[in-house]
């Protein structure tokens, strides 16, 4: 009798196993399927959004903001225009009209404009355009008694530099940390450097250009510019080996220096120069293409090249690079410390983020339709990007979204 209760009991326990199993297994079943579900979802989610804030606009090339309070954004077209978009429309009336000063063609145009730092106060702001002769000019204005009008009447020429060909003009301006103006400028153009103006110190063409637009007229030379006192070189020059810096920035925290520069016919990159930098630096072109020899096609590099820190090909559409910003703004956390860049041909969109052994890598963050033809920042830092197009173009707002960035510390993500 003992035997046959203990045996009940054991078969009875040994069915409450078998169910208890069962039920382990239908749980885990469906949360690998909930999990299946979730990362189908995120695998498809892009990790940005954008959102756009200005339409129908012909040829924007340049975003900037005035550092005053304003919340204003500046849309520069390179017909000669600068637009303002002032947080919910876009004024009818532009903040500055040069089209008949400008050429046009190609990559020429009105390339960039940069507020003074103290622009609250002493009202100037510089320009970048190609002139009629296809000249690069750096032309000072000063805004009139209507913010959102310039006075054309005080504009002041502060360089004009001879292009030999009509394309690789650089374009962009940018007021550094240090309160100097920096101006990139290409090799000059056509195609592979012809006369190796890059390498050449006394030609501004193919340079990083540093000057002081505030101790006299038309500009100043820093004195701790790298190549001050050498007879065989400009003294303008803050660093070499640029083929086209189309887009560069600032970190608006650390005051590092981001250079997108254009590749030839196979590499496009991107050349950090830290804060603390003396200037100097030789970014290799035409001897390199990104850390590629080109011309010589092999032996190229002595040792005294810097080299990029970002570096892609020209496969799946890539042709042109457009430099970006490190973002640093408030509204998208997910996206804190990258630096955002895209290519114009493509239209993808990545970010690039340092680890702890001080290698960058980049992440696909979205594949577009658009023409990239420049990023620019708001006053807090968040960052948009301008989409160039005739009378379609359009300037577009990123923003992050729910996915997560693989190689982003959990730090960032809280």
């Amino acid at each position: 009798m003992d035997f046959l209760l203990l045996s009940q009991k054991r078969i009875l326990h040994f069915k409450l196993e078998c169910m208890i199993l069962r039920f382990k297994r239908v749980i885990i079943t469906q949360i690998i399927l909930v999990i299946f579900a979730f990362s189908s979802v995120f695998a498809a989610e892009p990790y940005i959004a954008i959102k756009p804030i200005a339409t129908g606009l012909n040829r924007p090339v340049a975003i900037t903001n005035a550092g005053d309070a304003s919340g204003r954004l500046f849309i520069t077209l390179q017909t000669g225009e600068i637009l303002i978009y002032d947080d919910l429309q876009l004024l009818a009336t532009p903040f500055l009209d040069i089209s008949p000063l400008v050429s046009t063609a190609g990559e020429q145009g009105l390339l960039s404009v940069a507020f003074h730092p103290d622009y609250t106060n002493n009202g100037f702001l510089y320009v970048n355009y190609t002139n009629t002769d296809g000249a690069t000019v750096i032309a000072r204005y000063r805004v009139s008694s209507d913010p959102n009008v310039v006075d054309q009447a005080t504009a002041t020429i502060l360089l004009t530099i001879p292009q030999p060909f009509g394309n690789h003009n650089g374009g962009q301006l940018q007021f550094g940390p240090d309160g100097y103006l920096y101006i990139g400028m290409g090799d000059g153009g056509s195609g592979g450097d012809p006369s190796n103006l890059a390498q050449d110190l006394t030609t501004l063409l193919g340079k990083m250009l540093r000057i002081d637009v505030d101790k006299g007229l038309p500009y100043t030379i820093p004195q701790d510019n790298p190549f001050v006192g050498n007879p065989q070189a400009r003294d303008e020059i803050w660093s070499t080996g640029l083929r086209n810096p189309w887009r560069f920035s600032f970190d608006r925290q650390t005051g590092d220096m981001f250079i997108a520069d254009v590749g030839q016919r196979s590499w496009e990159e991107v050349n950090f120069q830290p804060s603390t930098s003396l200037g100097g630096e030789n970014y290799g072109w035409r001897l390199m293409e990104a850390s590629h020899c080109y011309n010589p096609a092999i032996g190229c590099n002595n040792g005294s090249l810097d080299l990029p820190i970002l570096e892609y090909d020209h496969s799946n559409g890539n042709c042109s690079i457009t430099g970006g910003y490190r973002y640093k703004g408030s509204q998208n956390p997910k996206l804190y410390n990258l630096y955002i860049y895209g290519d114009f041909c493509s239209g993808r969109i990545w970010g690039a983020l340092k680890d702890e052994t001080g290698i960058w890598s980049s992440t696909e963050l979205l594949d577009t339709e658009y023409r990239i033809s420049s990023f620019g920042e708001d006053e807090n830092g968040e960052i948009y990007f301008a989409h160039r197009a005739s009378n379609t173009g359009a300037i577009y707002l990123i923003s992050q979204t729910n996915k997560f960035l693989p190689h982003l510390p959990l730090l960032l993500l809280e």
